[in-house]
């Protein structure tokens, strides 16, 4: 499952890319948190500078998944997680019994084009 940019749309500056690992029985439900319409993404929107989310799904592995969200810069990004910190904290605890491990993969900045 992954969303592309709509042509014209602004393009990201600052990612954030996680990495999950989901319980079988749960995946369903994992995905509809974390999927373009899922919950996070509806926290994520109440936000400046935050222009979607990506979740990827392992071939090989379906118990593996990764999001990326994207933000116009890393300002944006940690206005965020400052404004939003007690959403994100009681999300974070709900959403916590789907998945076995998350890692946070990093923050990464996007170059401009040459």
């Amino acid at each position: 499952m992954a969303a592309a940019a709509a042509p014209g749309a602004p393009v990201a500056g600052y990612v954030t890319v996680w990495e999950f690992r989901v319980h079988s029985d749960r995946r369903e439900e994992f995905e509809r948190h974390y999927g373009p319409e899922g919950s996070w993404v509806g926290l994520f929107r109440q936000a400046a500078g935050y222009l979607g989310t990506e979740l990827l799904h392992d071939r090989s592995d379906p118990l593996r998944y990764l999001t990326i969200d994207r933000w116009t810069g890393p300002d944006a990004y940690r206005a965020f997680r400052t404004e939003f910190a007690r959403p994100y904290a009681i999300l974070d605890a709900a959403c916590e019994g789907l998945t076995t491990h998350e890692t946070a993969l990093g923050e990464y900045g996007l170059d401009p084009a040459p």
